[in-house]
């Protein structure tokens, strides 16, 4: 028969363990399945790694009982009405409180992505083409329909423009909007656009298939060129790519200023790479260890808030429901724009260029090619798709400049 002291052995070591914290908290089970499907989609399948692998296992890290590597809510860094310093956070609830309410509850770190995105962009394809460019300004009908059906249905406008935002298909866009709007809906928000943006080559084809025709689909972009040849060409593409960002700056930042943060760090990345030998080093630190830095803590810091309290709940889930629709009414509005303007055009346009109008860069161009030449071996569309994709990036970032001015 065992003595009482080695009882008190066995229980000590069964408090140790989590296992009691699993048995009175289930919900932590569904958390690490969500965690490993997320890491399994990430690793596996390759879809969007660099953001899905980090937030997976912030995730993962946030719901391991006992391990307090989960974000407190805001209210729980006051202290007689006043918030914690950074020492004070670190202190009392550790690492990744730290990184999250330095990093992203301030908003610092989604503007330097877009930075080493900016770094990482060739505005060429879309400045050769510029008429493609207006396809990712109707893509991001998605954004506006959901936001005007969740308040329709009762969400509070800063939380359905959050909800919204996801339909722009770009991930830190979503965080900053979210961040300034609607901050509680961070996690939900966070996983819900970064998940959609991993199943890219999921949706595209998922809404390709009922909106778009077989015919529609072999139109090869190269032969239109050729039927109808552009009477205006670039003389001096290197200087255009340089005056571009500038000038695109200049015109945002006197039409939506709250848009700034985004754009702004967008085109400077950009021309830091334009610019050439004389930035190298810029060019470098912005698309390589910022961006990299950046992308590490953003995604586990992100994940972190996700814990099962958080996310199992009807808004979460009407969250990622909606976002869904959002991002599938995008592609939807992009495809449905080309066919508009087909029925008048002799150039005609391949649908898959509008389905691109997303800010997924640049998976969501290479969907869209795989797709003209699985029906057309020869009707390679890349370029053209990169056209609208970009497009898409600043278009996201200028509705969610619009909602901020509007909401906050």
């Amino acid at each position: 028969m065992p003595n009482s002291t080695d009882m008190d052995v066995f229980e000590k070591l069964y408090e140790m363990t989590a296992i009691g914290n699993l048995i009175e908290e289930p919900g932590t089970l569904i958390m690490f399945v969500i965690s490993f499907v997320l890491l399994y989609l990430g690793i596996k399948k390759k879809y969007e790694p660099l953001l899905l692998v980090p937030i997976a296992f912030g995730m993962l890290l946030a719901n391991f009982p006992g391990g307090h590597m989960d974000v407190v809510p805001a209210s729980a860094i006051e202290i007689d009405g006043h918030h914690m310093n950074l020492l004070e956070i670190a202190k009392e609830y550790g690492i990744m409180n730290f990184l999250y309410y330095s990093l992203i509850k301030t908003g610092f770190l989604p503007p330097l992505i877009f930075m080493g995105v900016g770094a990482l962009t060739d505005f060429g394809p879309m400045l050769r083409n510029l008429r493609l460019a207006f396809f990712g300004a109707a893509a991001q009908i998605g954004i506006f329909t959901v936001l005007i059906s969740a308040i329709a249905i009762g969400f509070p406008a800063n939380e359905a423009a959050s909800l919204a935002i996801i339909g722009g298909a770009d991930g830190p866009t979503a965080i900053y909007t979210t961040i300034i709007l609607a901050p509680d809906l961070l996690g939900p928000i966070a996983i819900a656009a970064y998940s959609y943006m991993a199943l890219v080559p999921v949706i595209i084809p998922f809404v390709v298939k009922f909106l778009v025709t077989k015919k529609e689909l072999k139109i090869n972009m190269k032969q239109q060129d050729k039927l109808y040849p552009t009477t205006r060409k670039i003389k001096n593409l290197q200087t255009v790519k340089i005056i571009f960002p500038i000038v695109l700056g200049t015109v945002i930042a006197i039409l939506v200023p709250s848009s700034v943060p985004l754009v702004g760090m967008l085109l400077f990345g950009n021309l830091v790479k334009e610019v050439g030998a004389a930035t190298f080093r810029l060019f470098h630190a912005a698309s390589d260890t910022i961006l990299n830095t950046a992308t590490v803590f953003l995604g586990l810091a992100v994940g972190a808030t996700m814990t099962a309290k958080t996310f199992l709940n009807p808004d979460t889930i009407m969250i990622v429901v909606g976002g869904f629709i959002a991002f599938a009414i995008s592609i939807a509005g992009g495809i449905l724009a080309v066919k508009g303007v087909n029925l008048f055009a002799k150039k005609k346009i391949n649908p898959l260029i509008g389905a691109t109008g997303l800010s997924a860069v640049p998976m969501a161009s290479r969907v869209a090619n795989e797709i003209a030449v699985k029906h057309d071996p020869k009707n390679h569309l890349l370029q053209y798709a990169m056209a609208s994709n970009i497009s898409g990036v600043i278009g996201s970032a200028v509705a969610a400049g619009v909602l901020i001015s509007f909401l906050s």
